[in-house]
């Protein structure tokens, strides 16, 4: 639109039209009406010739026969030259053969704005990019706590898998990809973690999962994607924590891998990513009792997987999403996935307004775009079950995407 390194100043000037134009009609009446008008010095053709006026850039749209709209134009002139000639597109009576109206809104000075650029960017630097040289007693005396938690980890039964002091008193346990998420988690205090080195989910870990309330924490990667669904095969786990995309756990800090878990979800939420059919899924091996972890919370009781009998309620979201397919239909749910609300598939985004703080997820019969994922997001859901989400380019970490088939 305008040359950064020559400008000085960009003129907004704003265009009404009693009909419909174009903007080959607007350029050719600025160049038209102020030819002549300010003499040869200042003649707008020659000044766009020598560079000292930028390109004019017009912005107009059309409605109900009248076109409005916006024209940009930069000038390296100086203030009086820039006000003389912003004063003469005013005068501007015509575009084509509608009557038209223009007015100058504003002159502004780009160098102003990039003093502020440069102002809020030092800004920014000062805080963020000097080094902290302040010393702080509790980083000194969390730094050497940390070395004595780190000398704590351990290994557990013959697969040696790395593991915090506290796993095998534990009501819970975490289970981590490597020994360096072991140590990340120490160093905040979170003694109840196992790692499993790996896809090959060791033995230790598996008769661990069987006997334990377990939360399966892995890295936002491919990686951990895989790793999950080989755990959901093999092991029988009760929530799932999803770090952030691209995060690993290993570097997360500690507000993060406390946020994180605060936010796990129960494994029936994600089953479906990883399993097209509810009959696919290995049968749970009984309740568990205990709690969550460490701080005590209490853990929910799960039924073994099973088919589902005809008409009977649904027990998951895929047994939810056969009732709404073909049907036109969505249902919000709440943690349990007891039906909060169920209406017609296209009615969502208005449903969604006045949407009860008891639902966390929905099902529904029809494709996810990316204004309705937004919405989910910012109304606190934390999954979506449907047959597809086509243009979504924005993918909100707090929401998990169940892609459903069939």
């Amino acid at each position: 639109m305008y040359s950064p390194d020559t400008t000085k100043y960009l003129i907004h000037i704003s265009l009404t039209a009693e009909g419909v134009v174009e903007k080959p009609d607007v350029v050719g009446a600025i160049f038209g009406q102020t030819e002549g008008l300010l003499g040869e010095d200042l003649d707008l053709r020659d000044l766009q010739r020598t560079g000292r006026v930028g390109r004019i850039d017009v912005q107009i749209t059309s409605k109900k026969g009248e076109t409005k709209g916006e024209i940009l134009i930069s000038s390296s002139l100086d203030r009086a030259e820039t006000a003389i000639l912003a004063a003469s597109l005013e005068t501007i009576d015509r575009v084509g053969p509608c009557v038209a109206q223009v007015v100058v809104e504003s002159v502004e000075d780009i160098r102003v704005s990039k003093r502020k650029k440069i102002v809020d960017r030092a800004k920014e630097i000062l805080i963020e990019r000097f080094d902290d040289g302040t010393i702080d007693s509790d980083e000194l005396l969390d730094d050497v706590r940390q070395s004595l938690r780190v000398e704590k980890i351990a290994t557990l039964g013959e697969d040696k898998a790395p593991a915090g002091p506290n796993v095998l008193d534990s009501d819970a346990i975490i289970i981590v990809e490597g020994r360096a998420d072991v140590i990340n988690l120490l160093r905040y205090g979170i003694k109840n973690a196992v790692a499993v080195e790996g896809t090959n989910i060791p033995r230790t870990v598996i008769e661990l999962c069987e006997k334990k309330t377990t939360t399966a924490f892995f890295d936002g990667d491919r990686g951990g994607e895989l790793i999950l669904r080989e755990l959901l095969q093999v092991a029988d786990i009760d929530y799932v924590a999803f770090s952030p995309r691209g995060k690993s756990v290993e570097d997360m800090t500690r507000k993060e891998v406390i946020k994180t878990l605060r936010n796990k979800v129960p494994v029936e939420y994600v089953r479906d990513q990883y399993f097209e059919d509810a009959a696919e899924l290995p049968e749970l091996r009984g309740q568990k009792g205990g709690s969550e972890g460490d701080d005590g919370h209490a853990r929910r009781s799960r039924q073994p997987a099973r088919r589902r009998e005809p008409g009977s309620a649904p027990q998951n979201i895929r047994d939810h999403y056969d009732d709404v397919k073909g049907n036109n239909l969505a249902r919000f749910l709440n943690d349990d996935l007891a039906v909060v609300r169920e209406i017609p598939a296209d009615e969502v985004e208005k449903a969604i307004e006045t949407l009860e703080s008891t639902a966390t997820g929905l099902v529904l019969d029809r494709p996810v775009d990316q204004k309705l994922l937004d919405r989910m997001a910012q109304k606190g859901l934390i999954f979506v079950a449907a047959r597809n989400y086509p243009g979504i380019v924005k993918r909100p970490l707090s929401v998990r995407l169940l892609k459903m088939s069939g």
